[in-house]
């Protein structure tokens, strides 16, 4: 709990990295039941992928919102119906069969129906209609049989599966009756997919995340082996094993094509309570040079992770009891009592750093948030006063003190 993974996760935001969590105990050696240790270089493309689309989907966001608009305009002011040419889906496997479908082509739309659209863009445009319904076709994005079996650990045959029958079978849409305002965000997403090269979007996810992927191993201290040579330390050390030719460098291959891992940067965590560093296996800990290890948090630390962040917790229980016409403000001194006493239950029980703020201010608004509703004061100042009064019966005897989790 002193900030391990906000550290690489900053640090990642910071140089627009695609970066990827994982955690080391998910994962088993080769032949047992359980995530292949490869996953994690296909989570990290996965991520690179994203980050390189919504990009993309940013620069032709215009393009895309206009094309929305109009299909929007055609929807509300439809012309007679266009002809289509109906594909049999195994064509392309049993050959031409005669069987397509060709209808007549309607002719341009006549001048009614172009005044018409004309009339319902400016209004559109204006935002009289974004209450109303209309009925679209969307892509239907349940997930597929293939899908679900690429959920289950095997990656590799999930995606082999899908590229056999991704091209083969036709997509499938649905209709959707949604307000105007909706809508758009849905054709949006739609045009703006029409829109962007996605080999050219596949390739550079590929080189992002060679060049400057980050993939953060947490728990591996979890994995470490402590001298036992039978029970599940035998499988844990097949993990390590499994993870050094992708920390020294290979290549994994991903539905996107193959991926080096060279340059990737592995940063590995763990608390090391039980484990030391040293119980990993020897060839893990070279692939690891540079070893940092992190203090525990003091009071004045707990003082600015309670004032300082956007969302500190503070603010967070100011605004929850808003909701219920109660304004309370926390004093400087009451913020520090709650630090101290913080930083006493960590060194008295186990230290589980930041998180213990969690607890220990809602043990501190237990009371106030449950009777909110049938209080009629409107403001109150949390005091140390306060603090201590609910707090220091449990947090100064350390047979209680244990329930503070």
């Amino acid at each position: 709990g002193v900030g391990k993974t906000e550290i690489a996760r900053r640090l990642a935001k910071l140089v627009g990295a695609p970066f990827v969590k994982v955690e080391a105990t998910k994962f088993t050696e080769v032949g047992y039941v359980g995530r292949d240790v490869e996953s994690m270089v296909r989570d990290l493309i996965e991520t690179s992928l994203r980050m390189v689309k919504l990009e993309r989907t940013e620069k032709v966001k215009d393009k895309a919102e206009e094309a929305a608009n109009e299909r929007i305009v055609h929807i509300l002011a439809p012309s007679q119906s266009k002809s289509k040419n109906q594909r049999n889906p195994f064509e392309m496997i049993f050959g031409n069969n005669g069987n397509n479908v060709q209808e007549q082509d309607e002719p341009e739309p006549d001048t009614g129906v172009a005044e018409r659209r004309r009339k319902i863009k400016f209004d559109l445009l204006s935002g009289k209609l974004e209450d109303d319904i209309i009925e679209i076709d969307v892509e239907d994005t349940a997930p597929n049989m293939m899908d679900m079996f690429a959920g289950q650990g095997n990656d590799q045959m999930g995606m082999n599966m899908q590229e056999m029958f991704g091209s083969l079978l036709p997509r499938r849409t649905k209709k959707r009756k949604l307000a105007i305002k909706e809508a758009r965000k849905v054709l949006i997403q739609e045009e703006a997919g029409k829109l962007i090269d996605m080999d050219d979007v596949t390739q550079e996810s590929i080189r992002r995340a060679e060049q400057t992927g980050i993939i953060f191993i947490d728990e591996i201290d979890k994995v470490a082996s402590q001298g036992r040579g039978s029970g599940p330390d035998v499988s844990r050390e097949g993990v390590q094993r499994d993870i050094l030719p992708i920390v020294e460098g290979c290549t994994v291959m991903t539905k996107y094509g193959p991926v080096k891992t060279d340059y990737i940067l592995f940063m590995a965590a763990g608390a090391f309570h039980v484990a030391k560093p040293s119980d990993l296996i020897p060839e893990l800990q070279g692939r690891f040079p540079i070893r940092v290890e992190l203090s525990s948090l003091t009071l004045e630390e707990f003082v600015s992770i309670l004032t300082e962040p956007q969302n500190a917790l503070t603010k967070q229980y100011v605004d929850l009891l808003r909701t219920e016409n109660i304004e309370i403000e926390f004093s400087d001194e009451a913020i520090r009592e709650i630090a101290k006493l913080a930083e006493s239950v960590n060194q008295n029980t186990e230290n589980i750093g930041a998180r213990r703020l969690h607890t220990i201010l809602e043990k501190l608004l237990e009371d106030l948030s449950f009777e909110a509703p049938e209080l009629t004061l409107e403001r109150m100042v949390i005091t140390p006063e306060y603090v201590r009064e609910k707090l220091n019966d449990i947090a100064l005897d350390r047979d209680l003190s244990q329930y503070i989790l």
